[in-house]
């Protein structure tokens, strides 16, 4: 077991909020006023825990399924799981939840007058996951990113106190290319759970078989159509990139890190020419504080 993963099983609060190191954004950075950072950690922990359990990685003894109420017996039942995790969400708006994860998060929820939607829209995806394990149409997959994605943008939004309609949308832009970037990385890893978020139709467009996906390198065919969604998250990206000009101060560091992320990862996977099957290309620390520049100037 890794050091992270002994952590885990050891205090499920600090082993959930050790992952945020490894996204392809900043979660908290050190830059933010003491107070966003703790609301924004809160939101990244119930948003980290949800997505856990919904693909099965709780660490091993069972302590998140306790600490939900959960019996070991029926601790890999997911849908029971997230079952449970709404009914102690609940608990967050009206009462005392169970979840150590759940408990930091009333305290920001109640500072920000947080509303319960965009934490069952993210709930609602993960069942999603359980139930729907192809997406025929690319609007399919909009509407997925719809629930697992752009909930969290508009969290932030809430929590910094900055939330118009116009910045909601173009944060739930933003929000989908990133969704789809992950997508793009984690085709390998997503195959292995019988997930495939690449349209149904786009893999015909491109004469792409699902065997063509479980290879050990992209061919030209698997290649052309990750390049085709790259540019479609590439586009999502620039249209959700005023959002960053629409704030001053911290926050535009923040969001902009946010953009300049996805746009670091979309660059390292063209840097692997779009051969995403050996593993998630990652960017360099390099290439993401050019591509913060590059999104503060209003570039890209």
């Amino acid at each position: 077991m890794t050091a992270t993963g002994t952590a885990r099983a050891g205090d499920p609060e600090r082993g959930t909020l050790d992952k945020a190191a490894g996204e392809n954004f900043p979660v908290a950075p050190f830059f933010l006023p003491k107070d966003w950072r703790t609301d924004l950690i809160a939101v990244y922990g119930f948003a980290r825990l949800v997505d856990d359990i919904g693909d099965g990685d709780l660490a091993t003894g069972g302590a998140d399924a306790g600490l939900l109420g959960v019996s070991p017996e029926e601790a890999e039942d997911r849908l029971l799981l997230l079952d449970a995790f709404e009914a102690d969400l609940d608990r967050v708006f009206d009462g005392t939840p169970g979840h150590p994860l759940l408990r930091r998060l009333q305290a920001t929820v109640r500072r920000r007058s947080l509303t319960p939607e965009p934490f069952l829209g993210l709930i609602a995806a993960n069942r999603q996951d359980q139930l729907v394990t192809r997406y025929e149409t690319y609007d399919d997959l909009l509407a997925y990113c719809e629930l697992s994605a752009n909930p969290v943008g508009r969290l932030v939004l809430a929590v910094t106190g900055t939330s118009t309609p116009e910045r909601i949308r173009l944060s739930d832009a933003i929000c989908t290319a990133l969704q789809i970037v992950e997508h793009l990385q984690d085709v390998a890893e997503d195959l292995g759970r019988d997930r495939i978020y690449l349209p149904a139709e786009d893999m015909k467009r491109f004469h792409v078989q699902e065997a063509d996906l479980a290879a050990k390198t992209a061919g030209a065919s698997v290649r052309a159509l990750v390049a085709y969604e790259a540019q479609r998250a590439r586009e999502l990206l620039n249209e959700g990139a005023p959002l960053v000009g629409s704030v001053h101060g911290r926050l535009k560091l923040l969001l902009a890190g946010f953009v300049a992320g996805g746009r670091a990862a979309l660059r390292a996977i063209a840097a692997a020419e779009h051969d995403v099957l050996p593993g998630p290309p990652k960017p360099g620390k390099l290439q993401l504080l050019r591509e913060v520049g590059v999104t503060l100037r209003g570039e890209g």
